[in-house]
């Protein structure tokens, strides 16, 4: 599997393996079948089991079948932490090319470019079956020329990644941890021993924690102290803690923090 190295804000090369393409058509396949069960089975419920005519409920159909279609990848990755269905299915997730999770307007950025590649927005004036398997054919043409712009570029992105500074990348080499920077305290009585840590950026955090993974996941101590010993740096904090457990701790502080100031 071909892989790539991102340089993360701390100056930490981070090496993620490159979503293989054959998984990343699956997934595609799947949304896309998703979303085209959705539609015949909203426009059946609509207009064969309750009766309604279309014409009289166009505003209705566009809200009830087009826009959950347009939002269902913003939405799904917004949720999911980089992951549609059919790319958790798939074991797949996008990551912004700092290494850490992709802030909301990255994931606008990825979803605009949506309006050209699957054209939902409009797949409220077909009607009949003829006009809907054309509607589905023209769909999955605009989606193989993605395909084909995945396979041809050299980190295997699309439109919407080159724009949004993304990447889709392998999520099996993961841990099962928390994906997002949130760390549950747990403890009325919790004391902050790190305070500085608020001069870090959500961005920031997502690293540490995205290198905290890899650092469990391959038994990486040199990998963490060399980010450990960089926020010591840059925060001028001083402490005797293990390099993980210093991070640890960091990502407890800033949550703690981060909730007491909400």
């Amino acid at each position: 599997m071909s892989g790539i190295k991102i340089n993360t804000v701390f100056n930490i090369d981070l090496v993620f393996e490159i979503a293989p393409f054959p998984r990343r058509l699956l997934a595609y396949l799947i949304d896309f079948s998703i979303m085209i069960a959705y539609m015949f089975s909203m426009k059946y419920l609509l207009y064969k089991a309750m009766g309604l005519s279309f014409k009289e409920n166009v505003g209705l159909d566009i809200l009830i079948v087009s826009f959950p279609m347009l939002m269902y990848s913003l939405i799904s990755e917004v949720l999911l932490n980089g992951q549609t269905l059919g790319k958790k299915l798939m074991s797949l997730r996008v990551i912004s090319l700092d290494g850490g999770e992709p802030t909301l307007g990255q994931y606008i950025l990825r979803w605009i470019t949506k309006f050209f590649e699957w054209p939902f927005l409009f797949g409220y004036v077909l009607l009949d079956a003829e006009m809907l398997a054309a509607y589905i054919f023209f769909t999955g043409f605009l989606g193989i020329s993605v395909v084909i712009i995945i396979a041809v570029a050299q980190k295997s992105q699309r439109l919407g990644d080159f724009a949004a500074n993304t990447v889709v990348v392998n999520a099996k080499t993961n841990l099962n941890v928390s994906d997002t920077i949130f760390v549950d305290v747990g403890s009325a009585n919790y004391k902050v021993a790190f305070p500085q840590v608020m001069r870090l950026s959500d961005n920031d955090i997502n690293t540490i924690n995205t290198v905290l993974a890899k650092s469990r996941k391959r038994n990486d101590i040199e990998l963490s102290n060399r980010i450990a010993a960089k926020i010591k740096d840059v925060l001028q904090i001083q402490s005797d803690l293990y390099s993980i457990d210093f991070l640890e701790k960091l990502l407890e502080d800033y949550n703690y923090l981060a909730t007491k100031t909400d």
